[in-house]
């Protein structure tokens, strides 16, 4: 049974709470009441689907995840110095043309493989690839 699961397409149930939360972090930063979980649940969102683009799945996504991560970088910089998260109107587009992206990506693969792309993506910030940026060094 349990390897049944794993090998299934990601529920609808689970996908259903990414989205909701995902969204939500969207909508905190157009409200301009994101915090710092909502940075973080965004940029967690846009580290996988790069990762999956970079590994072949929705290869056409990196353009926006590049954006993103932008709109990403210069929202934590306008933090530190307003204490208010935001993004421009081309960096909200870019985040949601990533969620969209995204959940695409998701939504093609089993559980178990969509497990083991976060873990390579979290892989790929440990040993710190030459693609990752560092946020505690953006402003050095």
């Amino acid at each position: 049974m349990i390897a049944i699961q794993g090998a299934a397409i990601t529920s609808d149930a689970l996908l259903n709470r990414l989205r909701i939360a995902e969204l939500a972090s969207i909508e905190e930063f157009v409200k301009g009441q994101a915090t710092l979980q909502d940075w973080e649940a965004l940029t967690g969102m846009n580290n996988v689907c790069e990762t999956m683009a970079r590994g072949g799945i929705g290869h056409e996504a990196l353009p926006a995840c590049q954006e993103a991560e932008q709109a990403l970088i210069q929202a934590a910089k306008r933090y530190e110095s307003t204490r208010v998260f935001g993004f421009t109107a081309v960096g909200l587009k870019a985040i949601r043309d990533v969620f969209g992206y995204h959940d695409l990506q998701r939504q093609s693969v089993s559980r178990g493989e969509y497990e083991r792309w976060l873990k390579k993506t979290q892989q790929r910030i440990d040993s710190r690839a030459p693609e990752v940026v560092d946020m505690a060094e953006i402003n050095r």
